[in-house]
């Protein structure tokens, strides 16, 4: 396709939950599987927003007239999520958090802000309306293709969880309602199915850099997209990357269509798994904000930005040079970096002469021994946990042991079942009388290779020898 001759132009929407408390309560942000204790009916209503105006998706929502039903827990919900008590003030983890981010999107951060309420009257907030905070503007990231804008970053409270909908009802439970939620607005800029896909992803490791949830539900994507002559259409549930470009393609495929029929339907659609999209609803406007007068304005001061940026995260590509500098190879960078990072950096604090020694003991050493003893990773880290580790590599630093060592004293532990005090006694012969029994077993049977001689010497004085220095030995003697 050429994009520049159909005119694309789009841009992107993140809604990222934060692993925090609530954002405007003190209940926590979990969601449960048990049955609720209660539930509660509702029905919401239509209202204008700032303008004096009501906003056509709200009208649209109010004229399907459902009923709506709330199921909440004794224990973790509150007279806030239920609209009977006014909000507390923002969460202060939330905010600091959703400033981390706006700084490594290179955001310009508002001084005030006013908390506003946006009106939602499909069901999933019982109050009708999201609070929301428009807290940064005008950052960007560097992609393949240069720079991308980011227009606005938000923090909001996250909607009810959708449990069942008909035509007359709908039920929403209450354990995600009111969980932070940063939205980023990207500046319509991404003019190719790639670069939209790169901008995403590139998001999403900021994101992910930060104190955020983590699983199916708690990111999500819409797409803005048109092209030449057709009014914008807001695609939902934009986030499986495999199909990021296929969505795109199929969408303007659609656009086109329509404009051929003399359509033009500026709308919100759902993206499908197959790569289509079907309609929503229409599209909201700006007659939906309106300010929250339960809560004072929002000032962020100078110090308190100055304070995060001394403790910004590292993301992804900046933690994947160090490790290189450190002399991981590619493979083992990325097999760190999934999920093994925390351990790595911890354990490379207690011994940092050798990163892929402690690289192949964190991951490596800990899949061979999972596949030899037919158990998972997690059984296996469970047994050589970071703890085992430490104190291994804490009888390297003595003197006591060897970096040669060290996996079979790991094997002894996972394979054999020894304490790590147990598998840190072995008698180990010294440098002189190594080299005395290794040149008594050349002498004894000349001619043959550095491997043969080395099971020689291992089947002489055990697994347990020093078996880098012994091929030291054997490097100087067989020639």
């Amino acid at each position: 396709m050429d994009y520049v001759k159909l005119g694309l132009k789009a841009g992107l929407e993140i809604h990222q939950q934060l692993d925090t408390g609530k954002l405007f309560c003190k209940c926590p942000s979990f969601l449960r599987s048990d049955e609720p204790h209660f539930k509660i009916k509702r029905r919401l209503h239509a209202v204008a927003g700032e303008t004096g105006s009501v906003d056509e998706a709200v009208k649209h929502e109010a004229a399907i007239d459902r009923e709506f039903i709330y199921e909440g827990y004794n224990d973790s919900t509150c007279l806030i999520e239920l609209d009977e008590e006014p909000p507390k003030f923002i969460n202060e983890q939330a905010l600091d958090e959703t400033l981390k981010v706006a700084l490594l999107l290179n955001c310009e951060i508002y001084p005030v802000s006013q908390i506003m309420r946006k009106t939602v009257i499909d069901g999933s907030n019982t109050s009708g309306f999201q609070r929301t905070v428009l807290l940064a503007h005008d950052g960007y990231i560097e992609t393949s293709f240069g720079k991308v804008g980011i227009a606005t970053l938000c923090l909001e409270e996250d909607a009810a969880r959708i449990v069942k909908r008909d035509e007359k009802s709908a039920t929403y439970r209450l354990d995600r309602l009111g969980i932070p939620l940063i939205e980023i607005a990207t500046k319509p800029e991404l003019d190719t199915p790639e670069k939209i896909k790169e901008c995403a992803l590139k998001i999403g490791e900021v994101l992910r850099a930060c104190k955020v949830k983590r699983g199916i539900g708690t990111i999500r994507q819409d797409l803005n997209i048109s092209i030449k002559g057709h009014d914008r259409v807001e695609v939902k549930g934009f986030q499986d990357p495999r199909i990021m470009i296929d969505t795109v393609k199929k969408e303007i495929e659609r656009q086109g269509e329509e404009l051929k029929k003399g359509k033009n339907n500026g709308e919100v659609r759902n993206s499908k798994d197959d790569g289509s999209t079907e309609f929503l609803r229409p599209m909201p406007g700006g007659a939906r904000m309106y300010p929250e007068t339960d809560l004072p304005l929002l000032r962020i001061g100078r110090d308190r930005i100055n304070e995060l940026k001394k403790n910004l995260p590292k993301l992804k590509q900046e933690i994947k040079e160090e490790l290189k500098k450190r002399g991981l190879s590619d493979e083992m960078v990325n097999l760190i970096l999934d999920g093994n990072l925390d351990e790595f950096e911890a354990l490379i604090k207690v011994y940092d002469k050798d990163a892929n020694l402690i690289a192949k003991a964190v991951v490596l050493w800990r899949n061979e021994f999972a596949s030899k003893l037919k158990k998972s990773f997690e059984e296996i880290k469970g047994i050589l946990n970071e703890r085992v580790l430490e104190e291994v590599l804490e009888a390297l630093i003595k003197g006591k042991i060897n970096e040669g060592d060290v996996k079979g004293i790991l094997w002894k532990i996972a394979g054999d079942g020894k304490s790590v005090e147990d598998a840190l006694k072995f008698d180990k012969i010294d440098d002189n009388k190594l080299e005395e029994e290794i040149r008594k077993i050349v002498s004894e049977k000349p001619g043959l290779r550095g491997g043969a001689y080395m099971g020689l010497v291992i089947a002489k004085l055990g697994k347990d020898v020093d078996k880098r220095k012994a091929m030291e030995i054997l490097d100087r003697l067989v020639k």
